[in-house]
């Protein structure tokens, strides 16, 4: 054999070789991309089929339930209020649970979100009058993050928590000498007198102003109600004062008889409840609601920035 066939019939063999490799690889690839494709099929009909709720369910010792509040409170956002009620109802039906935690990390949110946290408190305490509601605040636990913590049966906090509050707000712009200037023919038509009431291309009336109002003091009132009736006679403020909209440290809080003392999530389940144990109730949001969630929270805060239409907010 000459050399130059040598040469060719090595040349032939790598080359059939390297085939074998690629084809063996692909092979390998190919399975691997299935099994893939097949975990995420299988992760995707999980979360988007089952939402799940904490893991309190399956505990039989005494423990302290939590249900945790964090970020604003509205439908639709972490601390939705038909999620959290959901949570709240597992924790005082769970039959080892020696009291109900609240942990809160929140700024606030709508008053009817608020609300509905705080009667579903009420009612959950008169079904179940053994067990105890404790609020713990976080960061913050102000405007309808206190609404609700006001509703349990002491509320604790950091020394640098931000408490308080306790206030409607309804926030608008108004436009009207923008197109004035550019030149702007602002056309509105209405069925109803009221119906363009605080349009913020076009100057507000008397009127207008008078009838918000009138809701803003109606709202507020209830939130007064309810923190009255949450804190009773340990308030020692001048109602002008707490119930002012004002925000104040944990520490001023106490002073105030608006919180009951300074305390950790740990240390009140360990040395308050007596059941060191905490689980969490809370159900947990399904991933793609948490996906959903994000893009419309930074598509909704873009366009909440340029225009902020009235909307009221505890």
């Amino acid at each position: 054999m000459t050399e130059d066939e040598h040469w060719a019939r090595e040349s032939l063999r790598d080359i059939a070789l390297a085939g074998i490799r690629e084809q063996r690889r692909a092979r390998r690839w190919n399975i691997f991309f299935r099994l893939l494709t097949i975990a995420l099929l299988v992760t995707a009909v999980t979360v988007l089929v089952i939402p799940g709720i904490g893991g309190g369910g399956l505990v039989d010792g005494p423990h302290t339930a939590v249900v945790r509040i964090d970020g604003p409170i509205a439908a639709g956002r972490d601390a939705d209020p038909e999620r959290v009620i959901r949570g709240l109802e597992a924790a005082f039906s769970a039959p080892a649970a020696r009291a109900v935690m609240l942990e809160i990390n929140s700024p606030g949110g709508t008053p009817v979100a608020a609300s509905r946290i705080y009667q579903a408190i009420e009612r959950l305490r008169a079904q179940h009058p053994a067990k105890s509601v404790y609020a713990v605040a976080g960061d913050t636990m102000a405007s309808g993050a206190y609404y609700v913590a006001a509703a349990a049966d002491e509320i604790y906090v950091d020394g640098a928590s931000v408490v308080g509050s306790i206030g409607v707000v309804s926030r608008g712009f108004g436009f009207t000498d923008a197109i004035d200037a550019l030149g702007i023919d602002r056309r509105v038509y209405t069925a109803g007198e009221s119906k363009a009431d605080l349009d913020p291309f076009a100057p507000a009336s008397p009127e207008a102003e008078a009838r918000i109002e009138a809701i803003l003091d109606s709202v507020h009132a209830q939130f007064i109600e309810a923190v009255r009736a949450g804190r009773g006679e340990r308030l020692r403020g001048e109602p002008d004062a707490l119930f002012s909209g004002r925000i104040w440290s944990g520490q001023a809080s106490i002073e105030l008889g608006l919180t009951d003392g300074i305390g950790t999530p740990r240390q009140v389940a360990r040395e308050v409840i007596g059941a060191a144990n905490r689980v969490d109730y809370t159900p947990r949001r399904r991933f793609i609601d948490q996906a959903l969630n994000r893009l419309g929270s930074r598509i909704a805060n873009s366009l909440m920035d340029a225009v902020r239409w009235p909307a009221l907010q505890h």
